[in-house]
């Protein structure tokens, strides 16, 4: 369980790292099923509903920066976002409602070539009734400074909603250039593998390339209160109750005042963040071309 200033500390900053939650065992199963899926990338030519693949993959060079929805995708993923020892601590951050399974993906960074992924608040891309949700960030490689860990600006979840969108189209992006925040003072959220990263739904971050020799794989879940309902709506009423990973099914949803920007009308590269993002003028993570 958290700590009383552990739960602070995630209420002033947005985010918290906690080491040790993961296993070595559930770590090497983990990066098996990794390695299978990239593997299997060799007969994909373009992005389907699995994989959101790199500029530079082809398929004798399988390169994947994303695998969708992981958790329906392998067993192992919806077992790990179901651990006794994660699903207490979401919910002493979430609240007394309960917990929901909003969605996952795995991010890969292969070495010196994994994309960034420019500023953005995880809110703009999925609005809800309160933003009691937050991301878990499970570390299956270390994070350092030089293989593009996430990076976070602390205590912006508390501030605006900011624009996401670029030509009167959502585009899954901040303009650097058009907030008002430091990003000079981004702060990397570094840790050994095994250990999980929370950081709030509104929360500004973003990640450089992987300049590194080193990978960065990062399982990411989406979790939400269980009352909190998503403004785009509910498309399969079923599924949105499977989904619960504790609480009990409820049509009560909870009602807060929170800055909201529609993702509308959508992105003319719709697909992934990255797809989305491929729109982004001015972008504050360079990109080295590769082979």
């Amino acid at each position: 369980m958290l700590s009383a200033r552990e739960i602070e500390q995630y209420r002033e900053t947005g985010w918290l790292v906690v080491e040790n939650v993961l296993d070595r065992e559930a770590l090497s199963q983990a990066r098996q099923v990794i390695a299978e899926f990239v593997a299997g990338a060799a007969n994909v030519t373009r992005h389907d509903h699995i994989y959101d693949l790199e500029p530079s993959h082809r398929p004798e060079a399988p390169r994947v920066r994303r695998i969708k929805t992981p958790h329906t995708n392998h067993p192992l993923f919806w077992k790990i976002a179901r651990l006794p020892n994660l699903v207490g601590m979401l919910e002493q951050l979430l609240g007394p409602s309960g917990v929901r399974l909003h969605g996952s993906k795995i991010n890969l960074k292969a070495p010196e070539f994994g994309s960034p992924v420019e500023w953005h608040q995880d809110w703009a891309f999925y609005p809800h009734t309160n933003d009691d949700i937050l991301a878990v960030g499970v570390m299956l490689d270390d994070m350092l400074p030089e293989n593009g860990p996430l990076m976070v600006m602390s205590g912006s979840h508390k501030g605006p909603t900011y624009d996401h969108h670029l030509d009167g189209f959502f585009s899954g992006a901040i303009d650097p250039a058009k907030i008002d925040l430091d990003l000079s003072k981004a702060e990397a959220l570094v840790a050994p593998a095994g250990s999980v990263s929370f950081h709030h739904v509104r929360l500004v971050h973003g990640s450089a390339q992987n300049t590194s020799q080193r990978s960065r794989q990062l399982l990411l879940y989406e979790y939400a209160a269980a009352d909190a309902w998503p403004l785009m709506g509910v498309s399969d009423f079923a599924n949105f109750n499977e989904r619960l990973v504790s609480g009990a099914p409820s049509i009560v949803p909870r009602l807060a005042d929170v800055p909201v920007r529609m993702p509308l009308p959508p992105s003319p590269h719709q697909g992934s963040i990255y797809e989305n993002q491929t729109a982004a003028r001015n972008r504050y993570f360079k990109i080295r071309e590769v082979a």
